[in-house]
């Protein structure tokens, strides 16, 4: 097998691509022969010791994937070698051949192909949780999505529309809005790239304001954009906090007392682990909102593996839109 791993800290340029032998599943695991692997801000954050969880080096970064079921271990019954299967594993994916324990592997819709289905999981996961779960969103609600264009940003806006809320899409540039526009947001704000200044951030304030009182903010983004996004929530909003690609913000707690507010952590991975009945029921929802056409990864770019950092560089510069995915020779 190959795999783009990581030997040492750093960015996208430091991943090498090794040959290494074939691994073989447990009892409770399945092998899959990936055919494609979604990219994810997080393996950007993973390979730079930046993130929550620092796998042990060298490690393929890689979260989700989709293929093809290559051998199963003695406990696992629901799938079986030949069955099309997307796998999600906390890192690994960017490798031809990928383990997963029994419980994070699932068959793939019929018609749907490997690259849809591998982009499929994570973001609209994360999201679903985030919209669903922690903050309840109800129907007629206002549900402002922060990173608009991103994989999470795109998939909360399907979600909020699949939810009967009314979506504001706040993103970086013209083109970026017309993006969101065209997967259901209902309005579009564009905020500076920099929001440090002062002004910069009241003026993205006043423009929210202006939409009406916000009940759900999905923050991917963090830095300054979370606070000045946190001053035009509505009473008893909830403030989703899913990621930080502008930065950790600092946010002035006096904020919630005066609206009622609620900052609510969202942190999907460890759900998964701590709850996976749980887990299980929404991840089947999101197949049922996929299968009727609701929802629908924007893949906004297709690379081989030995060109997987142009990915990976992309999500860390914050031009990428959507899913960046990885086909795998499968040969």
């Amino acid at each position: 097998m190959r795999a783009l791993r990581s030997h040492t800290p750093g960015g996208p340029a430091t991943l090498s691509l090794d040959d290494l032998p074939d691994p073989t599943p447990d009892a409770n695991e399945v092998l899959i022969d990936v055919r494609a692997a979604a990219l994810n801000y997080p393996d950007v954050l993973m390979i730079q010791d930046l993130y929550q969880m620092r796998p042990p080096r060298p490690f393929a970064p890689g979260s989700e994937v989709a293929g093809v079921v290559a051998a199963v271990g003695s406990d696992v019954t629901h799938v079986r070698p030949g069955d099309r299967v997307i796998g999600t594993s906390a890192y690994g994916g960017l490798a031809t051949k990928l383990v997963v324990s029994k419980g994070n592997c699932l068959a793939i819709p019929e018609g749907v192909p490997f690259d849809e289905a591998a982009a499929l999981i994570v973001t609209f996961a994360t999201s679903h949780y985030a919209l669903r779960d922690r903050a309840a969103i109800r129907a007629g609600e206002t549900l402002l999505v922060l990173g608009a264009t991103g994989g999470v940003g795109l998939a909360a806006i399907q979600l909020g529309k699949a939810f009967d809320v009314r979506v504001i899409a706040a993103t970086s540039s013209p083109e970026k809005a017309e993006l969101a526009r065209a997967h259901g947001a209902d309005a579009a704000i564009i905020y500076p790239a920099d929001l440090s200044a002062r002004d910069s951030q009241r003026a993205f304030t006043d423009a929210l304001k202006r939409e009406g009182a916000i009940d759900v903010i999905v923050d991917p983004v963090g830095g300054p954009f979370s606070e000045a996004a946190f001053r035009a929530i509505g009473w008893h909003g909830r403030h989703l906090v899913i990621g930080f690609t502008a930065g950790i913000p600092t946010l002035p707690l006096n904020l919630t007392l005066l609206k009622g507010a609620s900052v609510i952590g969202v942190f999907y991975g460890d759900f998964t682990r701590r709850e996976p009945a749980r887990r299980d029921l929404y991840r089947d929802e999101i197949v049922a909102l996929h299968a009727t056409g609701k929802i629908r990864p924007h893949i906004s770019s297709r690379l081989p593996l030995d060109r997987a950092a142009e990915g990976l560089a992309a999500l860390a510069d914050r031009t990428a839109t959507g899913k960046i995915v990885i086909e795998m020779d499968p040969s």
